[in-house]
């Protein structure tokens, strides 16, 4: 299987102009195969909490019915972040597009006590693509429950969707690596770069192998993507 995953500069609030962006790398990942592209934390409109309420929307939106038709064209599937619409809240979301297939959503489980003041917990989910990919929303990645929770229902790949300092890189980076070690999962991390509410996003999206060795990053400028074959190990890098 081709798993890729995007490194994009969202403009703040825009959610069309980011899912333009958004399409030009689909694109560049469907020329290299990909089966399947993950985007950063809140992609689509940026990591702003404090837009989120006003920006939050839920997952029949007609503005995203091009990445439906471009997944039924191209068999791919394609998670972009976006705040939802919860019962008692805002969510932060993927919504995942499958080729032919209803539009599903997995919402972040585990928040960071900044994000309290304008989000609330998804609860009770338990979500694997293709029956083998468990997805994680930033900080639900340093949750080790979260990690645990994906092995045990059969996961073999991780991948982490975030919006992360260069800190915050250098923390998940650790972790991702442990987690794939521990694990034997195939691990990936999704970044953003470009001004995310009051930090810089630092971009360097990452793939793990099983034993937790780093087989590719990219910088911290570029928007691109990274494409793994957990079939060869492959590995495709390309930056725009």
């Amino acid at each position: 299987m081709k798993i890729c995953v995007a490194q994009t500069r969202p403009v703040r609030g825009d959610v069309q102009s980011n899912i333009d962006d958004h399409k030009r790398l689909i694109e560049l990942a469907c020329f290299h195969g990909a089966e399947i592209i993950i985007f950063p934390e809140l992609s689509l409109t940026g990591y702003e909490p404090e837009l989120a309420k006003k920006l939050a929307t839920d997952i029949n939106d007609s503005r995203f019915d091009d990445f439906q038709k471009i997944s039924d064209v191209e068999k791919i599937i394609i998670g972009v972040g976006m705040p939802t619409k919860g019962n008692s809240g805002i969510l932060i979301s993927m919504i995942i597009f499958n080729p032919c297939k209803p539009r599903q959503i997995y919402s972040k489980q585990y928040l960071h006590s900044d994000e309290v003041p304008y989000f609330i917990n998804a609860e009770h989910q338990s979500f694997l693509i293709k029956d083998k990919i468990a997805l994680a929303i930033c900080y639900e990645l340093s949750v080790p429950e979260h990690s645990e929770n994906a092995h045990k229902s059969g996961a073999e790949i991780y991948v982490a969707s975030v919006a992360k300092t260069i800190d915050g890189v250098d923390k998940a980076t650790k972790t991702l690596s442990d987690i794939a070690n521990k694990y034997s999962m195939t691990a990936l991390m999704s970044n953003c770069i470009g001004p995310c509410d009051n930090f810089e996003s630092a971009g360097k999206t990452s793939i793990w192998n099983n034993n937790g060795a780093l087989v590719s990053q990219l910088n911290d400028i570029n928007e691109g993507i990274l494409i793994i074959d957990t079939s060869t190990q492959k590995v495709i890098k390309e930056t725009i």
